[in-house]
């Protein structure tokens, strides 16, 4: 492998690392700022720095394009990744509406699900993936227009829109998109796709830089802005990389949330009730989310803080994608 190949890498993540300081200083200055909802004294933190996080992505997606083209003298899938960086920035700019209306207002539920349908389409135009699948008792049917049409806006729209579901805690959501894109690329080496394993790192690296200045305690939130296009770029993975069921399984913790989040209706909100000594308790006598579930957890052990409640679920994050592994080796390292 040409060494050259890693300067993407590296440009998304000083890119990160240089301009987010400059963001929290800006965004303070211009109140764009929000409670820290997990602190007794609810602090004030920079909002919408995702915004930063994907620019730098973006950036050094352009770069590896750039030394693809004229460094290697290649054009090989360039279609595929110029989808990609479309479906990011309209994700991205969907978040960021959202995310400054107001986490209690954004936007109606069902317009944000039509917007995130609308960035699908630069996938569905190409007819990304592959419309063979296979189903259990079934075997391997091939849904033909059906994939682009439905299965493609489906899963970006699920991802996309559920990712955030699994939030509200100093560097959890970085944290969780670092795990589970990072496994993603993983399977996309060993499944052939290095070009998109390589792309899946470039967010992978923007996030790293990300978290060193979201995680507890955070001087910066990342926002819809960066949620929409981790969830997003789940999708745009499983569907480019064409191992859907080995992706759905990795997400098995944000189904969980889904359907526990469905329990209260989709109204009840993901923090805990803050102590003076930094402890959490649950703000509610039932579990309405796996950070609910943690703190329940943790509070047997007296560990029931914010920093605790996302290494728990990081935890159980790894195990599952680690499961995957095991069970769906057969296709990821044999082919």
């Amino acid at each position: 492998m040409d060494i050259v190949i890693l300067l993407p890498l590296i440009a998304s993540f000083f890119i990160a690392y240089f301009a987010l300081p400059r963001w929290i200083e800006k965004a303070k200055k211009f109140g764009l700022a929000g409670k820290d909802m997990n602190k007794y004294d609810k602090p004030k933190v920079a909002e919408a720095g995702g915004l930063i996080a994907i620019g730098s992505f973006i950036i050094s997606i352009l770069l590896y394009i750039a030394i693809k083209t004229f460094y290697f003298k290649s054009n090989e899938n360039l279609v595929e990744i110029f989808s990609i960086i479309a479906s990011i920035l309209m994700l991205a700019f969907i978040g960021l509406v959202d995310g400054l209306l107001g986490w209690k207002i954004g936007l109606r539920r069902r317009f944000r699900m039509l917007l995130c349908v609308f960035a699908a389409i630069p996938l569905m135009v190409i007819n990304a993936g592959h419309s063979d699948i296979a189903l259990p008792l079934i075997g391997k049917i091939n849904l033909g227009l059906l994939y682009p049409l439905i299965i493609i806006p489906a899963g970006i729209l699920a991802t996309s829109t559920t990712f955030n579901f699994l939030a509200g805690f100093n560097g959890l959501e970085a944290s969780q998109g670092i795990i589970i894109l990072t496994a993603l690329s993983i399977v996309s080496y060993f499944t052939e796709n290095g070009w998109l394993a390589l792309i899946i790192l470039c967010m992978v690296f923007s996030l790293i830089a990300f978290f060193i200045f979201n995680k507890f305690p955070a001087s910066v939130f990342p926002g819809d802005v960066l949620t929409y296009p981790i969830g997003g770029m789940i999708a745009i993975a499983a569907i480019l990389g064409n191992f859907e069921r080995v992706a759905v399984f990795f997400f098995i913790p944000y189904i969980i949330e889904v359907i526990l989040k469905t329990r209260g209706k989709l109204v009840k909100q993901s923090f805990g009730k803050p102590n003076k000594d930094g402890s959490l308790e649950m703000p509610y006598n039932k579990i309405y989310g796996l950070e609910h579930l943690a703190i329940f957890i943790l509070k047997k052990f007296n560990k029931n803080n914010e920093r605790n409640v996302v290494y728990l679920i990081n935890l159980f994050q790894i195990i599952v994608i680690i499961l995957g592994f095991i069970i769906f080796r057969g296709h990821i390292f044999l082919g």
